[in-house]
This record gives structure tokens, C-alpha cells and sequence, in this order.
């Protein structure tokens, strides 16, 4: 086989795998996106200590909204079109997350800790300046879980926005087999979703990443409540 057919040859593999993703993308949204919003129309969420959040927001004072990634999609429903940004990863399933979130209000920022990482945070401190409402998972998009990267630290300081830690209770959920115990909701369960104080780190240290990881508490275990 000459060179030319070669490169032909992979060109086409290449194409191949960009059409499988995008049906695949396609696919998951058409259906993953309608399935999660009758299941999450059957939870009955109660919001603890919202009052700071809504101070904030009535002051039109920046945030960052910050949850471990296995409590995401209670975090993310319970905040839907309240005009708040979120980091999403460019790694595998990112585009369906980002096409979903669009969908319930988000504004969505590509990006983590290891692909589009300085873009994205740069995109985080200027949606900060501008007064916007941030929602972040530090120990995504790979884990470990609950250990955070520096990303949400470094943001909050350039902009001196106070970080929110976002947890919940979910007596009854699923708990997929992934790196971070991923936390569904079953239907009609409920769910109290906890919001902790404003806290503006005042660096970068790694006594301010102990305190983050202590403000966020343990990551999801297999179903223990807080």
C-alpha cells in the first residue's frame, strides 16, 4: 500500500469515528434528556440555607457553586434556570453534558483540569468579573473523588468571589460503578440539598485545599447520607 492510500485510509477511520460520536451524541440527548427530566419532575427537593446564595445573588455578587462530581445531577436540577455558568469537561461525554445543562438553562464553559485547563479558567475569571453565578465539580472530570484540583481555588481567588460547597442527602439513589460512585436519584425520592457558607479563600495553599476538601465533606461512598 502506497503512502497516499495509506493517509486515505486513516483519514477515512477518522471520519468514521467522528460520525459514530456525533450519533452517539445525537442519541443521547434526543433521549437522555427527556428521561432525566421526568425522573427529576418525581424528586421532591428541599434547598437548606439557601438564604447566603440568594443574598449573593440579589447583590449580583459573583460565585462559585462547588460539589464533589458523584452529587452533580441533584446540583445541577435543583439550580436549573438560575442563569448560572458551569465548567464542563471536553473529555468523552462532555458534549452530551453540555447539550443537557443547555437545556435547563446553563451556560456552558468547555474545559478541566487536564484538556482546555488555562482557557477555561481564564473563562471562569472573566465570567466571575462580570458578576455571573459558577458551578464547578473540583474533583472532575477523572477523580480521584473527593480530592479537588486547584482550578475552583485559583479562580475564586483572582476574582475574589466566595466559593458556595454544595452537598446532599439522597436517602434512595443509585450509585453507578464509576471512579465516583456517581449518585441517580431514584424516582420520587427526596432530597435535601445543603448549602454551605461563602467562603473566599485567601490563596492557594495546600491549607487552603485541606479546607475546601473539609467544606465540601466526604465524597459519595456507596449511599451514606450526611
Amino acid at each position: 500500500m502506497s503512502a497516499p492510500e495509506a493517509a486515505r485510509g486513516v483519514d477515512a477511520a477518522a471520519a468514521k469515528r467522528t460520525a459514530q460520536r456525533a450519533r452517539k451524541t445525537r442519541w443521547s440527548v434526543a433521549l437522555g434528556r427527556p428521561l432525566l427530566e421526568l425522573l427529576g419532575r418525581t424528586w421532591r427537593v428541599e434547598e437548606v440555607d439557601y438564604g447566603p446564595v440568594a443574598a449573593l445573588r440579589a447583590a449580583r455578587r459573583p460565585f462559585i457553586l462547588a460539589c464533589w462530581h458523584g452529587q452533580l445531577l441533584p446540583h445541577l436540577w435543583a439550580n436549573r434556570f438560575r442563569d448560572i455558568c458551569a465548567l464542563v469537561s471536553q473529555h468523552g461525554d462532555g458534549e452530551i453534558i453540555f447539550r443537557v445543562i443547555a437545556g435547563w438553562g446553563y451556560r456552558g464553559i468547555r474545559g478541566s483540569s487536564s484538556r482546555g485547563g488555562r482557557d477555561a479558567l481564564h473563562a471562569m475569571v472573566s465570567e466571575l468579573g462580570r458578576g455571573s453565578a459558577f458551578a464547578i465539580t473540583p474533583d472532575g472530570p477523572r477523580g480521584p473523588a473527593g480530592v479537588p484540583q486547584p482550578g475552583a481555588l485559583i479562580a475564586a481567588v483572582r476574582a475574589q468571589a466566595p466559593i458556595v460547597p454544595v452537598w446532599s442527602e439522597i436517602p434512595r439513589a443509585w450509585h453507578l460503578r464509576s471512579w465516583d460512585r456517581f449518585q441517580l436519584p431514584k424516582p420520587f425520592a427526596r432530597i435535601r440539598v445543603h448549602y454551605g457558607d461563602p467562603w473566599v479563600p485567601p490563596d492557594t495553599s495546600a491549607a487552603s485545599m485541606a479546607e475546601l476538601t473539609r467544606r465540601l465533606g466526604p465524597a459519595p461512598n456507596g449511599g451514606a447520607a450526611r
